[in-house]
């Protein structure tokens, strides 16, 4: 029996410097995550354009997006017509609740989200 992690079919494991140092903010951030959560965030997080930011501002930025578009309606309310701040207004309570529920202290409010300045894409 394999007991690596597996996701799509390859082994996920943090190799580098800052792949541990994101999958250790995720861990102290989202402590209760389920792993089929966990590692989709993790990927995100380690994602080329997200290398700008630090390890804790990468894993909350990718935890408030994975959970917006898998958790609320926040991508039936952009093809609604909503557009991207008014959608993100909907559904800031709900990502609010599962940040909760996952154990997380830190909340999605408009100091901890728009302070972090965004990746730029390549």
């Amino acid at each position: 029996m394999n007991s690596k992690p597996v996701l799509n079919g390859a082994h996920v494991k943090a190799n580098t410097p800052r792949q541990k140092a994101i999958h250790k903010a995720l861990r102290e951030l989202i402590p209760l995550a389920p792993y089929a959560d966990f590692e989709p965030i993790a990927t995100a997080a380690r994602a080329k354009h997200m290398r700008e930011l630090s390890p804790v501002n990468g894993a909350f930025l990718a935890t408030v997006a994975y959970i917006r578009h898998v958790y609320t309606d926040y991508d039936e309310l952009r093809d609604e017509g909503y557009d991207h701040d008014s959608a993100r207004f909907f559904v800031a309570d709900e990502i609010d609740d599962k940040l909760k529920e996952w154990g997380s202290t830190r909340g999605l409010d408009a100091a901890s989200a728009d302070d972090i300045p965004l990746p730029q894409a390549d």
